[in-house]
């Protein structure tokens, strides 16, 4: 009953204020009892307001002080007072430290319980600020690193052999273990490669052979890098740890082989996807890492612009209709359909995915995983769903003509099909789709939208610089970028292991269908009109959101103009 009191008196507000009126308060409350949402959310969705002003209206009715995330940097040793868990599942976050009092931000700032439970944890005294939860939840995502570099090195703290004092010193020069017995050496360093990878956030470790040298090689942000060069007659013992650990067969060296192992970090599970291959200097090993808790994050922690993130958050309430996610390998697209899927994962839905692999697992969606030497494809798997009455189903990737009409037939019969495809802009999803062989007929009615991603590298807050644009770079640029008035530009510190770079962000394009567009796909018009008209429609385009993002001092335009040319 007080949520439905609190619910009166904010739309009272809004139509005191001239925000909503009489039918818009109808609408409201009608969704709000079909689709089982609060308030505020629907609010959203329907456009009808900012989230800025929403957050100024309940400030408002709360009594407390608002304050806005987007810019501050706080001090890592401050954020960190409060546990990442707790911090991320009561949405709060410490900004501010001044002698006993704490600077706190929360979605929920007058829950008298999660006070005493802060005030207990931090042991200050709280000044509390409502601030939006996906800037809170977003802001923690940016000191995600901080919050792992500290479990790693009270892990390290615990060991107890002379490789401890190497990892501490992120040099890890190897050469004191070789009078260890090599079977030792070959755990230790191995345990010790692995620790350093996380601390250096990591995606993929390398371990290449070569005649001279073993090249242990991190990929960050996207960019492989070299971070070791051990002695290579630790090559065969140390693959050999590995492929023991993944449970591959150690007497096999001609073939690929492929396994997994996993690790926990106080608690924190973290899996390890190996692949080996053979090659002239010896065997291979790429060992994919994958950190459920920092991969699985929500779609407002993503980096998303605030217009791409409302016209996204439109387009998966969707009730049924096919949604394209594209872009090359490695744009992010699994993640962010994961994001998608966690927001509509309510309990109200029957959601299945068809994956391969299954690369996380989320508690309350069906997934299955293919197996195509056993006859178990995307688009037989996809046949047999369709009889499990589902209401959204994740098609991992579109590969054929089989697969593409299963879609489109599951979409026209009332369900909701999210899906990837291989291609390097939102319009051209289409063409693939009839490259295929699907009717163009059958195309127009299903297709809702089409999301097209990249990623790029996102500059490091502690050492970014503001400067001119680069005049070379500008006159890459189409004429009506060129007037950018402002950029930054790349440094590098400790911070960022003097890259200038710390973690990635989407670049995004979204394409909702309408009358003309469905109407031109139904004519086969050619990709340029349909792109002018997504465009006419209100679509950003892929590069204009990149060039917003420059703009806001979130990445470079030479990671823009690299990542888009990289994928065309």
């Amino acid at each position: 009953m007080s949520e439905d009191r609190d619910n009166e008196k904010l739309l009272k507000a809004l139509l005191d204020k001239g925000k909503v009126n009489g039918d818009d308060v109808i609408a409201i409350k009608g969704e709000m009892r079909r689709n089982k949402l609060p308030l505020e959310h629907v609010l959203l969705d329907l456009g009808l307001i900012g989230e800025q002003d929403l957050l100024e209206f309940t400030a408002q009715q709360l009594r407390v002080p608002f304050i806005s995330l987007e810019g501050m940097s706080p001090d890592p040793d401050v954020v960190t007072i409060i546990p990442e868990p707790f911090a991320r599942s009561n949405a709060v976050i410490a900004l501010e430290r001044r002698g006993a009092h704490l600077l706190v931000a929360a979605a929920n700032p007058t829950d008298l319980g999660l006070s005493d439970t802060l005030t207990g944890l931090t042991r200050c005294r709280l000044d509390m600020h409502l601030a939006s939860r996906g800037e809170i939840l977003k802001k923690l995502g940016d000191y995600h690193d901080h919050y792992q570099a500290m479990a790693v090195e009270r892990l390290l703290s615990n060991v107890r052999d002379k490789g401890t004092s190497l990892a501490r010193q992120m040099g890890l020069s190897l050469a004191e273990l070789g009078d260890s017995n090599e079977a030792n050496t070959a755990i230790r360093t191995l345990n010790l490669l692995l620790l350093q990878a996380l601390i250096k956030r990591a995606s993929d470790i390398h371990v290449e052979p070569s005649s001279k040298t073993l090249f242990i090689k991190y990929r960050i942000d996207g960019v492989l890098q070299t971070a070791q060069r051990l002695q290579p007659h630790l090559a065969p013992s140390l693959i050999n740890r590995i492929k023991v650990m993944s449970r591959m067969d150690i007497a096999e060296r001609r073939l690929p082989q492929d396994g997994s192992f996993h690790i926990n970090v106080e608690g924190r599970a973290i899996d390890f996807r190996v692949a080996t291959t053979p090659t002239v200097q010896g065997e291979k090993v790429v060992l994919r890492i994958l950190d459920k808790q920092s991969t699985l994050m929500g779609l407002e922690n993503l980096g998303f612009s605030n217009e791409q993130y409302l016209r996204l958050r439109q387009v998966i309430r969707r009730p049924n209709g096919i949604i394209l996610m594209v872009g090359p390998t490695g744009s992010g697209k699994t993640t962010t359909l994961y994001a998608t899927l966690m927001v509509l994962n309510t309990g109200h839905k029957n959601i299945t995915t068809i994956e391969d692999p299954v690369e996380y697992q989320i508690d309350g969606i069906t997934q299955i995983q293919v197996h195509e030497e056993i006859g178990l494809s995307f688009s037989s798997i996809l046949r047999s769903v369709l009889r499990q009455d589902p209401d959204v189903v994740l098609v991992g990737e579109i590969r054929d003509l089989d697969t593409t009409k299963n879609a489109i037939r599951a979409s026209l019969t009332g369900h909701l099909v999210f899906a990837t495809l291989h291609t390097n802009d939102a319009v051209s999803a289409v063409t693939r789709l009839v490259d295929m062989g699907a009717e163009p007929y059958l195309i127009a009615p299903s297709l809702r939208a089409v999301i097209s991603q990249r990623l790029v590298r996102t500059l490091c807050h502690r050492c970014k610089e503001e400067g001119p644009p680069d005049p070379v770079l500008l006159a890459l640029l189409p004429e009506k970028f060129r007037s950018l008035p402002r950029a930054w530009h790349a440094r590098g510190c400790r911070h960022c292991f003097n890259t200038g770079y710390r973690g990635r962000l989407p670049i995004t394009e979204i394409l909702v269908t309408d009358e003309q567009i469905r109407r031109l796909i139904v004519n086969r018009a050619p990709a340029t009109e349909l792109h002018q008209a997504a465009v006419d429609a209100g679509m950003t385009t892929i590069f204009e959101d990149g060039i917003y993002k420059v703009s806001k001092g979130l990445t470079t335009l030479e990671e823009v103009l690299g990542t888009i040319e990289a994928g065309e």
